[in-house]
């Protein structure tokens, strides 16, 4: 039996609880003073009672790891001191992604309060693709004497070979090979050797941690480095962007970076805020949902090094004049997008099985890996969507579910040869394939991941944390609930569930959203405002409904408007008692 008696909402999901074990946790945490509705939802993430205040304030100094733990840091962070003791000449290879942006920000920012300079350099997703290639390495190595890779590299043999007299720094966060490239070092938490216990960090947060080790080898010379704690807005920027799990030290490092955030003090995130219209303080929604999507734009469909530039600038007018051509990108990537997510559904749809996948010519590279989401978010399995070139290759981005271990599928297919070449981590991949091998590629792909599991849930339980009413929704419970964020993947905001009422108000708004205001009978209303909901259900179930009364489910959230913050559902899901069945 479903919780409330839901086994199939309007968005055909069964709602659960807590588990027996969860619900006794839960009355533990409870009894030392927490408010129930926290209770049950630390008791979600499996928080014990003696844990509990720890884990609401969350300190970088009791979660960040010995950076020594990973293998070459040492060796890393000694390359780059003494490139910066000889006044050696530096340049940045990075990625075209918010991760590969802020990587090459924090180290551009680390170097300059240093007094070096370094050239970044980052590569056009359609004429070079993804990583190091042999031509820019050679080209950065006749006039660079170290070349530090961030957010790629660990697999790039050949094009690293291409460096001859200039070393290499890899560092990465993507899958390791059975051997590594030509470098210096390589610090990668997903190195074949490695543990894996750091695997769910970004690329910056490995950045950070390399940083981290040159102070403290700074000052055990006697020297003060520069603040590495004012560059965290710029890994919690990189770890929500990249759907870094926020567990463990990445908990840590996203609220602090929340709070330097606040300050505004870096003149590229603060061009950008205003220009994407962020209201309030920030939030990992901000990060993931507001700036992350406006710097990506650059590298999908303007000029690949826009936001790295922007993150690492210090001129008021750059910043505005970067910022305000990201937002004019990122609009143009929205109807790309659009476009290409209806095709890929259709096709993806069509063909089920447990990957879903699409491709089509002309489709832009740029958007693959959005796209590629919107497919895994719609139908819960891992997603590949494939743009076909006209030289008869074709590029793709994949996305994976929980549990399913993407990177390590596409790397066997790799090295089976049904891939001219591809890589990524647990949860995403890219890959280049022959226009002529999409369609085998993608079944055994398939395969592999069918034996993971991939396919075979169908449609999601929706966790609910507690049953609340609409008088329990207030401004405070959702201060208390928010220390227990940030919240994002691997972390998810609690979710409530409201019983028995009624729809009292609904309009649409925007593209196929809807406000509802609900009532419970009494003079307490209950506002709630419910995104696509033409497409997932909801607004059909509402006029359905006709007034009648239903369950309700979703996470409470502030509304920020005009100076005023009033409670908002963010609703997800409903279920007409009517259809609930009793007993």
């Amino acid at each position: 039996m479903g919780w409330l008696g839901v086994v199939s909402s309007a968005t055909g999901r069964r709602w659960v609880g807590l588990d027996p074990e969860q619900e006794r946790l839960a009355e533990a945490i409870a009894q030392t003073g927490q408010p129930v509705a926290l209770s049950r939802h630390l008791a979600r993430r499996g928080v014990l009672p003696e844990d509990a205040a720890a884990f609401l304030e969350p300190r970088l100094r009791d979660l960040l790891p010995d950076p020594l733990t990973l293998r070459d840091m040492g060796v890393a962070a000694d390359r780059l001191l003494a490139a910066v003791a000889g006044r050696q000449r530096i340049a940045i290879f990075a990625d075209y992604d918010v991760d590969g942006g802020a990587s090459a920000a924090l180290l551009v920012v680390w170097l300059r309060e240093l007094g070096l300079s370094a050239t970044t350099y980052v590569p056009d997703r359609i004429d070079e693709g993804y990583g190091p290639n042999a031509p820019a390495i050679r080209n950065l190595a006749r006039d660079h004497d170290l070349i530090v890779c961030v957010d790629c590299g660990t697999l790039s043999h050949e094009a690293l070979a291409a460096a001859e007299d200039s070393d290499v720094i890899v560092i990465d966060h993507h899958l390791g090979g059975e051997t590594l490239p030509p470098a210096v070092a390589v610090v990668n938490p997903n190195r074949q050797d490695e543990t894996g216990d750091l695997a769910h960090l970004c690329a910056a947060a490995v950045v950070f941690l390399v940083l981290v080790e040159a102070n403290r080898r700074l000052r055990v010379q006697g020297r003060t480095g520069p603040d590495l704690m004012q560059m965290l807005d710029l890994v919690a920027l990189a770890t929500v962007a990249d759907v870094a799990p926020l567990i463990g030290v990445n908990r840590a490092l996203v609220h602090q970076g929340l709070r330097v955030l606040r300050d505004r003090n870096r003149p590229g995130l603060r061009a950008l805020a205003d220009v994407a219209r962020m209201d309030g303080p920030p939030t990992p929604y901000h990060l993931g949902y507001l700036l992350g999507p406006r710097i990506n734009a650059g590298g999908r469909i303007g000029a690949a090094d826009l936001g790295a530039r922007l993150l690492s600038s210090v001129d008021e007018a750059e910043a505005t004049a970067l910022a305000e051509r990201l937002d004019v990108l990122n609009a143009e990537r929205r109807g790309i997008e659009a476009r290409v997510t209806e095709q890929a559904l259709e096709q993806a749809e069509a063909r089920g099985g447990p990957l879903a996948w699409a491709c089509g010519e002309g489709w832009h590279p740029g958007v693959v890996g959005i796209v590629a989401s919107r497919l895994k978010e719609a139908l819960n399995k891992p997603a590949v969507v494939i743009g076909i070139r006209d030289d008869g290759l074709a590029q793709g981005s994949a996305r994976s579910v929980a549990g399913v271990d993407l990177g390590v599928a596409v790397q066997r297919i790799v090295a089976e040869g049904l891939l001219v070449k591809g890589g990524g981590h647990r949860m995403a991949a890219g890959l280049t394939v022959r226009a002529d091998g999409i369609e085998a590629a993608m079944t055994r792909l398939g395969d592999l991941l069918k034996r993971q599991g991939a396919g075979a849930e169908g449609p999601r339980d929706l966790r609910i944390d507690a049953t609340l009413m609409p008088g329990a929704a207030t401004r405070d419970l959702i201060a208390r609930l928010e220390q227990a964020g940030p919240f994002g993947q691997g972390a998810s905001a609690p979710r409530f569930a409201f019983p028995d009422l009624r729809v009292a108000h609904a309009r649409p708004v925007g593209d196929g959203h809807l406000k509802v205001t609900f009532t419970g009978g009494g003079p307490l209303r209950l506002d709630a405002i419910a995104f696509r909901a033409s497409t997932t259900g909801i607004a059909e179930a509402i006029d359905r409904a006709a007034g009648a009364p239903m369950h309700v489910a979703g996470r409470l959230d502030l509304n920020r408007w005009q100076g005023r913050e009033d409670v908002q559902l963010k609703l997800e899901d409903l279920s007409l008692t009517s259809e609930t069945p009793s007993g």
